[in-house]
C-alpha cells in the first residue's frame, strides 16, 4: 500500500498478561518437561509438519479433538498436482498466477507446483487413498480455472476428510507427537527486544479444565487455520476464528495481503451454520448456474462462464440474489441419477434439507471459504519473528495473490508444513527442551455469543462479497468499540477475534482498487500502481481504523 505500511514500525508494546500478572503470587505453578518444538493447530498443516518433524519430539494443541476443528476436513476439492501426462509444474504455475490477479509471487507459485507430487506421495505414504483408475494411476479432476486435470481427489467430494483420517491415524501411531486435545490457545508468549528483536517461546493455552497452561518452546509453529468465522456465512468450521492471525500480529508479527478474503460462489443455502459446500469439481463435472427462472446468469460475466475464477462467479451469485432472482447449482443433465454414488457428501447435506440435487437445481450462495492474508512468511514458512513459524491457511505465502486457485490450499499447507518442518529440525538442537507450566487459574467460558454474532454479522454487511468505503469505515469504528469492550472484560476470545476482523477490514479500507477476492463497489477497477501485496502490523490497523473515524466524524 502506502510508503509508511512498507515500512517496519514498532509493535503494540501490550500484551496480554494481564490475567497470568493477576495470579497470587501464593499460586506455585506445576513445572513438567516437554518437547522443544510446539505447533498449535490440529488440522492437515498441524499434523503434516508435525509427522514430518519425527521423531523429533513435539507437542500440537488442537483446539477441538483432532478431526472435528478443521478446515481442512472438509475440503471437498482435493489438491492440485501435475500428475498426468500433458500437464506440468510451469503450466499448473501459470494457472496459479492467472487466478491470483496479478500478485502472485512467481517464483512461489513455481517451487509449490514442483512440490506437488512428491507431497502427494508423502500422503499415499501416510494411507491417503486418492482415486485411480482400472490400471492404478492416480486419477485426477477438472475445476475451475485449471488447464488440465489435476486435482487429486478422493471419492469424488471426500478428499479432506480422507487425507485427515489418515494423517491422524499416523499421527496416533507416532511416539513422537503429543496431541494436547481441547487446548485453547489464547496468546503467544515473547521474549523482550522490540519487532524483529523479539522472539517467540511458546503460547498461552487454556485447556478443557479451563486452566490455563504455559507451553514453553524454542520453535514455534501457528497453523490454526482462517477466519471463516468471523462470517455470519462460512463454510469454516467455528474454530477458525482468526486467532493465530491476531496472537502473531499481536506479537508484532507482520501480516500480508489480510483484504483479500475468498468467497465460495456455492455454499448449499439451507440454513446450516456453518454452511455444507458445493464442491467446485461440480461445475468441473458440467454442473450450471441458474436463476429461479433457469437463466445462465454466467455467460456474459465471463468466457468461461461457470469455470471462471471464484472471486467474479462469487459476484455473480451474489448479484442474482440481490436481485431476487435467487441463485441455483442445476446438476440434473450433468450428474443426474449418479450424484449421490459421485457426491455423496453433498448429496448428504442437501436431502437433509429436502432437496434431492440428483432431481432439483441446489439453492446456493456466496460464503467465507478461504482466507489469502495472513502472516507473511518467507519460503520456508518464517513469519518476521525469530522463533515463529506458520503454515495453512494462517500464513500468506505469496501463493495465491488476490484469488486462490481452487485445490491450491491443501497442496501450499502440505508443501509448507514440510518446509518449515525440515527449517526447524536445522535451527532447533535435537537435545533442547522445552517445559509445559500449569497455573493455577480457571474461570468459566465468556458469555460473548451476542458480541461474537454482532461481529459476524458486521463483518458480512460491510467487509463480504461487496464492499466501499461508508461501509468499511462503519465496520472500523464498531470494531474499535468491540475491541475496547473485550479489552475491559478481559475477553481473550472476543479480543482475538476482533482484532483479526480489524487486520482484514483495515487493509481493504486501505486497498482503493478492485482487484481478486478484494471488491470496492466504489473502486470498481484494478489499479496497475498497485499490483503489489500489502503489508500491516496491528499497531497501523489500529492507527488507520481510528484515523478513518476520526477523519468522518469530523468532516460530518
Amino acid at each position: 500500500m502506502n510508503s509508511a505500511r512498507r515500512g517496519r514500525p514498532k509493535p503494540p508494546q501490550k500484551h496480554w498478561k494481564a490475567e497470568t500478572q493477576a495470579m497470587s503470587d501464593s499460586a506455585k505453578p506445576a513445572r513438567a518437561a516437554s518437547p522443544a518444538i510446539l505447533i498449535i493447530g490440529g488440522g492437515l498443516a498441524g499434523l503434516f509438519c508435525a509427522l514430518k518433524l519425527a521423531p523429533r519430539p513435539v507437542s500440537v494443541l488442537a483446539a477441538a479433538p483432532m478431526g472435528e476443528g478443521a478446515s481442512s476436513v472438509w475440503a471437498q476439492g482435493g489438491i492440485a498436482a501435475a500428475v498426468l501426462e500433458g500437464d506440468s509444474p510451469e503450466q499448473h504455475a501459470a494457472d496459479t498466477l492467472a487466478a491470483g490477479a496479478g500478485i502472485v509471487d512467481e517464483a512461489v507459485a513455481l517451487s509449490v507446483a514442483r512440490e506437488a507430487r512428491d507431497r502427494v506421495e508423502d500422503l499415499l505414504s501416510y494411507g491417503a487413498p486418492f482415486d485411480r483408475d482400472l490400471q492404478g494411476n492416480l486419477a485426477p479432476s477438472q475445476e475451475a480455472a485449471h488447464s488440465a486435470r489435476r486435482i487429486v481427489r478422493v471419492k469424488g467430494d471426500g478428499a479432506g476428510a480422507a487425507i485427515m483420517a489418515a494423517l491422524i491415524a499416523a499421527v496416533r501411531a507416532t511416539p513422537s507427537i503429543a496431541v494436547h486435545e481441547g487446548y485453547v490457545a489464547e496468546d503467544l508468549l515473547l521474549e523482550g527486544g522490540k519487532g524483529s528483536e523479539r522472539k517467540i517461546l511458546g503460547a498461552l493455552a487454556r485447556g478443557p479444565d479451563g486452566r490455563l497452561s504455559e507451553f514453553r518452546a524454542q520453535a514455534t509453529v501457528l497453523a490454526t487455520g482462517g477466519v471463516g468465522a468471523l462470517f455470519a456465512l462460512t463454510t469454516n468450521p467455528m474454530q477458525a476464528n482468526g486467532a493465530g492471525l491476531a496472537m502473531g500480529a499481536r506479537a508484532g508479527a507482520r501480516v500480508a495481503d489480510a483484504e483479500f478474503v475468498q468467497f465460495h460462489p456455492t455454499a448449499i443455502d439451507i440454513g446450516r451454520d456453518p454452511a455444507p459446500l458445493a464442491t467446485e469439481a461440480l461445475r468441473g463435472e458440467g454442473a450450471l448456474l441458474v436463476n429461479r427462472a433457469g437463466e445462465r446468469f454466467m455467460l456474459p460475466l465471463h468466457k468461461d462462464a461457470e469455470l471462471g475464477p471464484r472471486d467474479i462467479v462469487a459476484r455473480g451469485v451474489f448479484a442474482e440474489i440481490v436481485a431476487g432472482r435467487g441463485a441455483f447449482l442445476d446438476a440434473t443433465k450433468a450428474v443426474g441419477a449418479a450424484f449421490a454414488e459421485k457426491f455423496p457428501n453433498v448429496a448428504a447435506a442437501c436431502l437433509s434439507a429436502g432437496v434431492d440435487p440428483a432431481r432439483q437445481p441446489i439453492p446456493i450462495a456466496p460464503a467465507e471459504h478461504y482466507h489469502m492474508g495472513g502472516l507473511w512468511t518467507d519460503a520456508k514458512g518464517r513469519t518476521s519473528l525469530p522463533g515463529l513459524w506458520a503454515a495453512g491457511e494462517t500464513a500468506s505465502t505469496g501463493l495465491h495473490g488476490a484469488n486462490r486457485l481452487a485445490s491450491n490450499s491443501l497442496l501450499e499447507a502440505v508443501v509448507f508444513s514440510a518446509r518449515v518442518a525440515s527449517d526447524i529440525a536445522t535451527h532447533v538442537p535435537a537435545e533442547a527442551e522445552g517445559a509445559v507450566v500449569v497455573r493455577a487459574s480457571s474461570r468459566a467460558a465468556p458469555n460473548n455469543k451476542a458480541e461474537i454474532e454482532h461481529l459476524r454479522a458486521l463483518m458480512t454487511r460491510h467487509v463480504g462479497v461487496v464492499r466501499d468505503e461508508a461501509g468499511l469505515r462503519a465496520a472500523l469504528g464498531e470494531l474499535l468499540a468491540m475491541h475496547a469492550r473485550a479489552l475491559a472484560k478481559n475477553d481473550a476470545d472476543l479480543r482475538n477475534r476482533t482484532e483479526a476482523a480489524l487486520l482484514i477490514a483495515a487493509s481493504a479500507y486501505e486497498r482503493r482498487e478492485s482487484r481478486g477476492g478484494h471488491f470496492r463497489s466504489d473502486c470498481p477497477l484494478a489499479n496497475p500502481a498497485l499490483a503489489h501485496r500489502s503489508s500491516i502490523t496491528l499497531e497501523e490497523a489500529l492507527l488507520l481504523a481510528k484515523k478513518a473515524v476520526a477523519a468522518h466524524a469530523s468532516a460530518i
